[in-house]
């Protein structure tokens, strides 16, 4: 009989934690319970997703003793905060989903179809970080072409939703929706300027050479997971869009490209679709709700050697957030590290 497992999910009430429930029942996840944590105003009250329902509990009140795998869906500093006291009484997993740890030297950051072997010889109270959302789309693709040519430098330019920034984002969006529609004048309080029919040319907030954190994110994430010497320059910018980043890759090899054998390679990836007609391309509109990450658009670039560009769709809460999270749980389990 197969062994079933203790998950706690905190942060059960947000977007990508609502997701994280969705997708341990939608994949037939081996738990045995699950504990649901969000804000102290939540508490005792009923959770209700995918067929289950859940009484929310205070995080601070939880006991984590018999805990095998918990899943943060917080935001960075309350993972920062959280994750010394979870270490402190339990004995468990902790795969975290926001950005506090992932560039920590000793923290895998983990894509299970890019870099399993990160979980190798991990033990019980090690953090697990999940890649930025922008960041996981971009390198499901970019693997297969950097096993087969080595890349050499890739720039990225996004266009993400606004369920990226939670379920904020999306209620700012729905609001303005709402005040367009009546003729009233749009607030803006989540992002710096309207969204709705806006592309706004920043995510998060700027540091020191004029890049935003989420540019920064990009280019630290790609070469923490796939390659210290892959050079990134990323252009981040938020879309009045509700749900699925949008990117468009282009990227030089160091070996010279074959664009047949670079289609074959994507084609082949788990978790990976390739649409190789160029009618029929995919939009964050056709792939919200879906698991795999879709690429379109592959062609040559001739301004310089060895270079294509592609365009990239994946749905940010699923595969860019909860999904890859679960896959880490599964992949643990498969390691039988647990």
């Amino acid at each position: 009989m197969q062994r079933k497992y203790n998950i706690c999910v905190i942060g059960a009430t947000g977007s990508v934690g609502s997701q994280m429930l969705k997708i341990l029942v939608e994949r037939k996840f081996p738990f045995a319970k699950i504990h649901a944590l969000a804000s102290d105003r939540s508490e005792s009250t009923v959770l209700k997703v995918a067929g289950l329902e859940l009484k929310l509990g205070k995080i601070m009140n939880f006991d984590f003793k018999d805990v095998d795998i918990v899943f943060l869906a917080t935001e960075s500093e309350v993972s920062r905060d959280i994750v010394n006291h979870i270490k402190s009484v339990g004995n468990c997993f902790i795969i975290d989903n926001s950005s506090y740890f992932r560039i920590k030297k000793d923290v895998p950051l983990v894509i299970p179809e890019v870099n399993p072997e990160a979980l190798d010889n991990i033990k019980k109270t090690c953090v697990i970080s999940n890649p930025n959302c922008s960041t996981i789309q971009m390198v499901m693709a970019l693997k297969p072409i950097h096993d087969l040519f080595e890349i050499k430098r890739v720039i990225v330019s996004t266009y993400q939703a606004v369920s990226g920034i939670g379920k904020s984002g999306e209620d700012e969006l729905k609001s303005q929706i709402f005040s367009c529609a009546k003729d009233k004048d749009s607030i803006s309080k989540v992002f710096s300027r309207q969204i709705l029919c806006n592309v706004i040319p920043q995510i998060d907030i700027f540091v020191d050479d004029g890049s935003t954190k989420e540019e920064q994110k990009m280019l630290q994430e790609t070469k923490k997971i796939l390659d210290q010497n892959v050079l990134v320059h990323a252009n981040c910018a938020r879309v009045g869009v509700a749900n699925a980043h949008s990117e468009y890759v282009n990227i030089e090899t160091v070996r010279p490209l074959d664009l047949n054998k670079a289609k074959e390679a994507i084609r082949s990836f788990p978790g990976v679709k390739l649409e190789d007609d160029n009618r029929r391309y995919q939009t964050a509109i056709d792939i919200s709700g879906r698991d795999e990450v879709f690429v379109s658009r592959l062609r040559h670039d001739y301004t310089s050697n060895n270079s294509l560009s592609f365009w990239c769709v994946a749905d940010n809460l699923r595969k860019g957030a909860a999904l890859n999270a679960v896959q880490i749980a599964e992949t643990i389990i498969s390691k039988a590290l647990l």
